[in-house]
């Protein structure tokens, strides 16, 4: 909308380097791969391979064990896997998954956020160094204006048309408005180093990226922002508070399940061998080393049921809380717009008003020097037309950055910047084949180049109700 190349730039910067974000990333990727997990949980819990090979000496002071004829030292191997595989009756690890893919796009809408207030905060910083920048340079040309003034006053006095006072007057005025430089510069260094930090870089000079330029971003004098209250649905605050409310409804599920009884199928195959009895260790290759096992079991906790029916309603508390939670967060939102709105409308209003302020400041001014000079006025005439006009330059400095800013804030209030991530990973090329290297991520790191699916879960335009996508498993 500001049509600024420079903030343009800043903007692609941040979202390819800030470290913050980047951390935030990580977290989608977690999300991920807990996903994951739950998935699994739906299949066979328990799939172990196991094998051993043990020399074996069973006790010769033990009235229980075989005669002591029979008993010798021997060897023992063994090969065999055992399945567990606990059914889904009561949907509880459907509901895991629910829950689990949830979240998962809850830290997606997570991310987003982060971007929206990643972008937010590059755009306002950045228009205050712009209107900082602008002071500055009031204040500089100010100063000038009054060191002619303070000239003026001295030449008078030595010429005998004007007293000391008028001198120290003008002494004076000029050296408020000079102290007023370092004050603004330290604000301008403060704003530098945060831009720094937004950026992901360190400190280091930043006049090449800024460019010669210390214009405020200007607006358009029109801006259709559509309807708000159709456009604060895309903010990802309130997907995360929708999303973590259907995560949390899905844990209800999970601890209702408990209530009732588990079945489960067991079974063990492998093979076993000994060289007692002129057996021998290699038969546990052979069928008569076989031996399995298998059948249903069920497990009830049927004297848990004050445990179990207050942890189902810990859980729908939690939930109660999730949706006031998200309730609260659409209230927000729409203070947030109209907010903005207020201070973006209002402030163009203040500006026009700022300007006709300043124009006739400087008239003021020209008038007051003319008429002193002719010795109409006496000098304080001059040091008030003078701080009249540097205060109204001021003021309009400050009331341009105010529009640009309200601007910044409408389109951050509407939750608008988080589309830049496009079909881009979640985290930097390069944190994504350090992590690669370092653990087999598989499909859920892709490599470099492979498009990124579109976020599920995320309202288009023609959506007026969107609800989160089922779990995709």
């Amino acid at each position: 909308m500001f049509h600024d190349p420079v903030l343009d730039r800043l903007i692609r910067i941040a979202y390819e380097q800030n470290l913050s974000l980047v951390s935030t990333g990580t977290r989608v990727l977690q999300a991920r791969a807990e996903l994951g997990v739950a998935i699994g949980e739906f299949y066979p819990q328990l799939q172990q391979g196991k094998g051993s090979m043990i020399y074996d000496r069973p006790s010769h002071a033990d009235p229980t064990a075989a005669p002591q004829s029979l008993i010798r030292n021997f060897w023992r191997d063994a090969l065999g896997l055992t399945v567990n595989w606990e059914l889904d009756f009561w949907g509880k690890f459907r509901r895991g998954i629910e829950s689990a893919d949830a979240a998962y796009l809850a830290s997606i809408a997570g991310y987003d956020e982060a971007l929206v207030t990643l972008l937010g905060d590059v755009a306002t910083t950045y228009i205050g160094i712009r209107t900082l920048q602008t002071q500055i340079q009031i204040a500089r040309e100010n100063v000038v204006k009054q060191k002619k003034a303070l000239a003026i006053a001295e030449a008078k006095f030595h010429g005998g048309t004007a007293t000391k006072l008028d001198v120290y007057q003008a002494e004076n005025v000029l050296g408020a408005t000079e102290a007023t430089i370092p004050q603004l510069t330290i604000q301008l260094k403060q704003g530098l180093n945060a831009l720094r930090v937004l950026l992901g870089m360190a400190p280091q000079p930043l006049d090449e990226l800024l460019g010669r330029s210390t214009q405020i971003p200007v607006p358009p004098k029109d801006v259709a922002v559509g309807i708000p209250a159709d456009l604060v649905r895309r903010r990802p605050d309130i997907r995360a508070a929708e999303l973590a409310a259907a995560a949390q409804s899905a844990q209800i599920g999970i601890a209702e399940a408990d209530l009732y009884p588990a079945f489960s199928l067991l079974g063990t195959f492998g093979t076993v061998a000994s060289n007692i009895n002129g057996n021998k260790l290699s038969q546990v290759f052979q069928g008569k080393g076989i031996t399995f096992g298998f059948g249903p079991s069920f497990q009830w906790n049927i004297l848990n049921y004050g445990q179990i029916t207050n942890t189902v309603r810990v859980q729908d508390a939690k939930l109660q809380g999730l949706l006031v939670d998200y309730q609260n967060a659409v209230l927000k939102a729409q203070q947030q717009v109209e907010d903005g709105l207020a201070s973006f409308l209002k402030g163009r209003e203040q500006v026009e008003y700022l300007r006709s302020s300043v124009a006739a400041a400087d008239a003021a001014l020209g008038l007051a020097i003319l008429q002193w000079n002719l010795g109409t006025r006496d000098f304080t005439t001059v040091l008030t037309a003078e701080q009249n006009l540097y205060t109204a330059q001021n003021n309009l400095a400050m009331a341009e950055g105010g529009v640009s800013t309200g601007l910044a804030s409408v389109y951050r209030a509407l939750g608008g910047g988080w589309q830049i991530r496009a079909e881009n990973e979640f985290v930097p090329a390069s944190t994504a084949e350090e992590m690669r290297g370092r653990t087999n991520w598989g499909e859920l790191l892709p490599p470099p180049g492979t498009p990124q699916p579109p976020a599920p879960g995320l309202p288009t335009p023609a959506d007026v109700n969107p609800n989160p996508r089922a779990p995709q498993w």
